[in-house]
């Protein structure tokens, strides 16, 4: 029987809605039983001001723009990859320190992809954290290796989504 109090591993990957908002779900929750909690971003820039980080900050949640917005509109991708560089570096750096109950890697999955960040790293970083730890990774794609790590993985599978039928993304629901 393993220990129930050992912090886990999730993974919610797939080409499917919902991956970032279930991850918050699981924000909620934490910060519901008194735990500390930071999410960084890998993608996301700070010109996207999302309802989830208004809540998150709301509620005290250190929360960390790490991106310098989506890749496919990056005017200097030096620039892109040196920022998702630095927001790995500064999140396995938190993850290490045991200060937080929870670590949200949000589209973490992206720089792993994108050869930015080395899987290896990530996959150390995450079975080396402190026994307490609980760490949540979002994104599409996710490596075999973060999957192999994980303790809990979830596949958000698309059936149908607005934006194929030209719906913008939208306050409230999506940001």
């Amino acid at each position: 029987m393993t220990d129930r109090r050992r912090g886990l591993v999730i993974v919610n990957t797939g080409d499917g809605k919902g991956k970032s908002s279930s991850a918050f779900g699981v924000m909620l929750r934490a910060v519901a039983r008194g735990w500390k909690v930071v999410v960084i971003q890998f993608i996301k820039s700070d010109k996207w001001k999302t309802g989830e980080r208004k809540m998150a900050e709301e509620l005290g949640v250190d929360w960390i723009v790490g991106g310098d917005g989506f890749t496919w509109e990056s005017e200097d991708m030096e620039a892109t990859t040196k920022a998702a560089q630095d927001a790995w570096t500064r999140a396995s750096g938190l993850i290490a320190s045991g200060e937080y109950d929870l670590v949200i890697l949000d589209e973490a999955t992206y720089p792993v992809t994108f050869g930015w960040i080395d899987v290896d790293q990530v996959v150390d970083a995450i079975t080396a954290r402190p026994p307490h730890v609980n760490v949540v990774v979002t994104g599409r794609d996710a490596h075999e290796r973060l999957i192999d790590a994980a303790d809990t993985v979830t596949e958000m599978r698309k059936v149908k989504h607005a934006f194929d039928e030209g719906i913008p993304a939208r306050k409230g629901l999506d940001f």
